[in-house]
């Protein structure tokens, strides 16, 4: 068992894939479950081979993400999971209406149409959900074992230090970000349990996180302009950052949660 010594600084939810992360307070997580309202939505771009009364996880190229459509950081966006409603901005979609639905994929391809080289004809986008009863079973992660993940912001202060840039967490989008541990410490944590605090959640790590080219965008300027995953190979000989775990304990952590 790995106690946490570091501090636990961030939480974040991503409740529509490739979309804003949220900052939260605190959250319960359970036992063998997902991190509260992350990716539990997706846009799919044309034919994905998705079934929804049978998800499967797919390649996230199948969907709209940063990775495929770097202008989608610059949308600022919010999910209200009481209404069940998706801002942009200021303007609302009620996801629970089909015409909300609907309108909210016609505001989208309206905007990829305008920054992307996309053809809302040829590839539209259609709003992907999971169903209340496959909750605890499926979400639209990037990894079939994408349960929780986990950032060690020392990680990043480390490559920052190493290529003399400045790059914020958020290109990583993880769910648990963690202070005061040794750079890529984490990597080491495979197939340990570690516990989050005196009386918080335990977690296994499953496995490091492999980069991709949704890293290189600006989260704030909407460009792709840190090659993450170069950088990556060449500093440490691997594209890994950051950590997959499954609940093994459920327990509630918040973003103060002090070291054990």
């Amino acid at each position: 068992m790995i106690n946490l010594s570091g501090k636990i600084s961030d939480l974040y939810r991503h409740p529509i894939k490739g979309f804003s992360p949220e900052v939260v307070s605190e959250v319960l997580l359970a036992k063998d479950g997902f991190f509260p309202f992350d990716r539990i939505y997706a846009f799919e771009v044309g034919r994905s081979g998705y079934h929804a009364q049978d998800p499967q996880f797919l390649s996230k190229m199948k969907y709209a993400v940063l990775a495929r459509f770097s202008c989608l950081a610059a949308l600022k966006t919010r999910y209200d999971e009481i209404d069940n409603r998706f801002y942009i901005q200021d303007q609302g979609f009620d996801l629970s209406a089909v015409a909300g639905r609907a309108s909210l994929c016609r505001h989208i391809e309206t905007y990829l149409q305008a920054h992307e080289d996309y053809d809302p004809i040829a590839a539209p986008l259609t709003l992907l959900d999971i169903k209340e009863t496959e909750l605890e079973r499926f979400r639209f992660t990037d990894s079939a074992k994408g349960f929780v993940s986990l950032l060690n912001l020392n990680s990043v202060r480390d490559l920052e230090q190493r290529t003399g840039l400045e790059i914020d967490p958020l290109r990583f989008r993880a769910n648990i970000w963690f202070e005061d541990m040794g750079a890529f410490e984490d990597h080491d944590w495979v197939g340990r349990q570690i516990k989050l605090s005196e009386d918080g959640p335990v977690l296994e790590g499953l496995k490091p996180i492999k980069r991709c080219v949704a890293t290189h965008v600006d989260p704030q300027g909407a460009q792709k302009n840190i090659d993450i995953c170069a950088s990556l190979f060449q500093h440490y000989g691997h594209m890994d950052l950051g950590l997959y775990c499954r609940v093994v304990e459920g327990g509630r952590v918040d973003a103060s949660t002090n070291p054990i």
